[in-house]
């Protein structure tokens, strides 16, 4: 499932295949790894990870509630992105169910299959039923901080807080962060505070987040970008002032820092493209409640506006987008007919960039009869 539930408006009849009840987390704390079934949402695994270890963490995302298997085949990123990448930079092994309902692991499926499907979209290649994932040391205590200024700021360093302070005066001055600002805690514990939870909320609420999260979304278009140069500041007053056209609903965007280990890992290590030259990410989400064609069509028109203003200070050639917000303005498959490769790049170098030729190539060769497919899926290479 995604945003825009791309999996169940397939064609008719189709198959959804549910996988709550594969959830187990099996942590190994001397190999820092562990295996991880594709049912269970992230806040399971982070439950898992720290009932372990309380210094081995995960780089993925911080609502609790998002399936494990979306996110790490889309490219799922997290607070600790810049220190260690995204979810699917630390896959290290996968089970795939492929359309001949063999089981495969790593080995079996092959070194470009295996690629394709850390980061090269969900629905697409079979279905991957266990994630194998490499765990990263975190100290014991790391420092959130809220600074409210003009607007509202907040952050995660791996570290303690008279450090960060000091890389703030210096690198961040302009925010005249304090110690006040600033609250220690474990990772585990800096889950629970981005996820919204109370101050005094235990980590074993992680393992009810499927009902006790807060919610963050009830109805969302989702559009995405990648920014190669600071915004200029008109640029962001012109954001600012069309975030305040909707008097209702908590619509909103976010900045995603790149940089970092981002920009060492090759834009071809994996089918997430978007690496070195890219200052950071913009999502952009249109939410609301209310029922009803002329409510939701308002926050399209106003999120389409509000990426149209942004064309000229974005990346270009193509314009980058995520996958993990997909956004079926870009193009789409002809579902129930034949969609070619070349009409699939469309949206399809979007996403991937130069990868997706060669994701296209793995799908000839997991799955050529296009059993598994989608809205937004990758379709078999056929020249």
């Amino acid at each position: 499932m995604s945003y825009v539930s791309t999996s169940p408006s397939s064609t008719q009849p189709f198959l959804l295949i549910d996988l709550i009840n594969l959830r187990n987390v099996a942590v190994d704390v001397p190999s820092k790894s562990a295996w991880v079934q594709a049912g269970a949402v992230l806040g399971e695994v982070y439950h898992g990870i720290a009932s372990a270890s309380g210094t081995l963490a995960f780089p993925a995302g911080i609502c609790p509630t998002v399936g494990v298997g979306g996110h790490v085949s889309g490219g799922g990123y997290g607070m600790l992105i810049r220190k260690h990448g995204i979810a699917a930079d630390n896959v290290l092994d996968a089970q795939l169910v492929d359309a001949r309902g063999r089981v495969l692991d790593r080995a079996a499926m092959g070194e470009d299959v295996f690629w394709a499907i850390r980061g090269g979209g969900g629905n697409t290649y079979g279905i991957v039923v266990s994630w194998k994932i490499n765990l990263v040391t975190v100290p014991a205590r790391l420092t959130a901080f809220t600074a409210v200024r003009t607007s509202e700021e907040n952050g995660l360093y791996v570290g303690e807080t008279e450090t960060l302070l000091g890389v703030m005066k210096q690198s961040f001055p302009g925010l005249e962060l304090t110690g006040q600002d600033c609250r220690e805690m474990s990772w585990i514990q800096s889950i629970l505070y981005f996820a919204g939870y109370p101050n005094n909320a235990t980590y074993d609420e992680l393992l009810d987040s499927r009902s006790s999260a807060p919610v963050q979304f009830d109805k969302v278009k989702a559009k995405s970008d990648y920014v190669e140069a600071p915004l200029p500041v008109k640029v962001l007053q012109g954001i600012w002032k069309r975030l305040y056209e909707l008097e209702s609903g908590p619509s909103f965007l976010q900045i995603i820092p790149h940089g970092g280990m981002m920009s060492r890992i090759s834009d071809s290590s994996i089918p997430y493209p978007h690496r070195a030259g890219n200052v950071y990410k913009i999502q952009y989400y249109a939410v609301w409640s209310r029922e009803g064609k002329e409510v939701e069509k308002r926050y399209l028109d106003w999120i389409r506006r509000l990426y149209e203003f942004t064309t000229p200070y974005v990346s270009k050639n193509p314009r980058g987008a995520y996958v993990n917000s997909r956004d079926l303005d870009l193009g789409r498959n002809n579902l129930g007919k034949i969609t070619s490769y070349r009409q699939a790049r469309i949206w399809g170098e979007k996403y991937y960039k130069h990868n997706f030729e060669r994701l296209a190539r793995a799908k000839a060769a997991i799955d050529p009869s296009n059993f598994f497919r989608n809205e937004q899926s990758v379709p078999p290479f056929t020249g």
